[in-house]
């Protein structure tokens, strides 16, 4: 299975789980609450919204990533196009670091 199948398997996973936030506002402000333990980023999200999460993830030390554009993310979470998604859980965020950090290798 090719890592960006696994990547976005994991992303329904923890969706199903309820353990992801998605919306722009709602990430920002999981973020701001340091809930949130990963953030996923889509590559086509606008400037404004690239920035603001970045800005904010460096600010409350959130790792952040950049995967797949709006449509992959929202297919992943059963949803419609999403631009951010946040993971509320360690052992998914942890399992998705190491997978994205993989994949941003190659």
């Amino acid at each position: 299975m090719k890592i960006e199948e696994q990547i976005s398997n994991l992303l329904g996973l923890a969706t199903r789980a309820r353990k992801t936030i998605t919306g722009e506002e709602l990430v920002v402000k999981e973020i701001r609450s340091q809930k949130a333990k990963l953030v996923v980023l889509s590559n086509d999200a606008s400037k404004n919204t690239a920035k603001k999460i970045n800005d904010k993830c460096a600010s409350f030390n959130v790792e952040l990533h950049v995967f797949g554009d709006r449509h992959d993310l929202g297919h992943a979470t059963g949803k419609e196009a999403r631009v951010a998604i946040a993971i509320m859980d360690d052992g998914f965020a942890k399992k998705l670091s190491g997978l994205l950090n993989e994949y941003n290798r190659g």
